[in-house]
């Protein structure tokens, strides 16, 4: 698996889950640390290989008053720093094909979010900078489809391809998680389940966003138990007042309890 070959990536020998989380987007230096450093102890107390998850940018809002970021290279070196101060690794999004080089210059995982996995040029551009590439379904697409992203992350030269589901459209402003698509996901690459997107409600007609943090652990215990490789949870300290997807991130105060649990589960498939 790839996941060793990630730097600085820890407790890859434990048969755990591996995990992916962090803020939706950088907002500064001090909440990134800050929110760093809790997940960090938490993963290693709890032994789970641990990527530090946090946009650059976020290019994809509902209005265009929308907070957009801090400014691309003032963020990228926060993450930077975050990988130095706490030895781990670091994943972000991107979303033009210019994005893949400089923010390979940066972190560990590029990560080609859901709405643009069908982007080719976009797909190999990440694939081309040796970096491993995290591919998001699209929620307009099945499991079976996702192999052709896939591929083309492997025609592009580089093994070093995942697959992370966030949920399928269901209406216009809900997702739903069809648990079916785990293990048809998993024979095309190691498969993520993005617990906070997939409780996403969409399309609001306020221009922001909802969601439905309450359901975030009947999700991700429901992913580990049908043998998801990685978990994706986004966190912060005031989710109230993040100034993007707060209304589905988790309160950073629960992750520990969250982890605990679904360690706990992890062990016991892993005896089946």
């Amino acid at each position: 698996m790839i996941l060793s070959e990630i730097p600085n990536i820890k407790h890859t020998n434990e048969n755990n889950f591996f995990l992916l989380a962090g803020p939706c987007a950088i907002e500064g230096e001090e909440m990134a640390l800050r929110i760093a450093e809790k997940i960090v102890s938490i993963t290693d107390k709890l032994k789970i290989p641990f990527i530090f998850k946090g946009s650059f940018k976020k290019a994809n809002r509902s209005r265009i008053d929308s907070f957009t970021g801090i400014g691309d290279e003032k963020a990228l070196k926060i993450l930077r720093k975050v990988s130095e101060t706490f030895g781990v690794p670091t994943v972000t999004d991107i979303h033009e094909i210019s994005d893949a080089q400089k923010a390979a210059e940066y972190v560990d995982v590029l990560q080609i979010p859901a709405f643009l996995v069908r982007q080719t040029d976009l797909v190999v551009a990440a694939a081309e900078t040796g970096k491993v590439v995290n591919l998001k379904k699209g929620q307009f697409m099945s499991p079976a489809s996702m192999k052709h992203a896939v591929q083309k992350v492997l025609d592009a030269g580089s093994n070093k391809a995942w697959i992370t589901d966030r949920g399928t459209m269901f209406g216009y402003q809900d997702m739903i998680v069809d648990f079916r698509g785990i293990p048809e996901m998993r024979k095309f690459a190691p498969t993520i389940l993005d617990v906070t997107h997939s409780l996403q409600q969409p399309n609001q007609t306020a221009g922001i966003t909802g969601g439905r943090p309450g359901m975030i652990e009947t999700i991700a215990r429901a992913g580990i138990v049908n043998n998801v490789d990685g978990l994706f949870i986004e966190t912060h300290f005031d989710p109230a007042n993040a100034k993007s997807d707060g209304a589905n991130m988790l309160h950073l105060d629960n992750l520990e309890s969250l982890l605990s649990n679904l360690v706990a589960i992890r062990k016991t498939i892993n005896n089946l």
